[in-house]
């Protein structure tokens, strides 16, 4: 794929956006899961499907999240629905959904930033400015 000088992707790439999504199950969750071993990514799989997206890798992990999933949603509405739906079930403590942006997609992003003339000046230096 080719970036544009505005960031836009060219025709060649038709891809949906990806999300990061990272949760950590309720205790009584993790216990239901241990009493009867379970296929959770099928499960994630009929949530993500059913808003018209794509699980494209689930894990289980440790550290501050028990789990997470690469997903693909036709836009950023779609992927909120299903994060509230998946919220509403009631199995997590939290979910954390991260927009995620392909190679080429923040190589665009880095060529459009370098491009921009806007003018605006980070807070750094204003005191300086202010006593002269």
């Amino acid at each position: 794929m080719q970036a544009s000088s505005d960031g836009a992707a060219s025709q060649s790439e038709n891809l949906m956006p990806y999300y990061l999504f990272q949760w950590k199950y309720k205790d009584s969750s993790i216990q239901a899961m241990i009493e009867a071993p379970q296929d959770r990514s099928a499960e994630l799989r009929k949530a993500v499907e059913a808003f018209h997206g794509r699980m494209h890798q689930f894990f289980f992990s440790f550290g501050e999240y028990d789990g997470l999933s690469i997903v693909e949603f036709t836009n950023n509405a779609a992927c909120a629905s299903c994060a509230a739906f998946l919220i509403g079930a009631g199995a997590n403590t939290s979910l954390q959904t991260t927009t995620l942006l392909t190679a080429n997609e923040g190589e665009a992003a880095m060529l459009r930033a370098s491009s921009v003339q806007s003018g605006y000046r980070p807070p750094v230096g204003y005191s300086a400015l202010a006593k002269t």
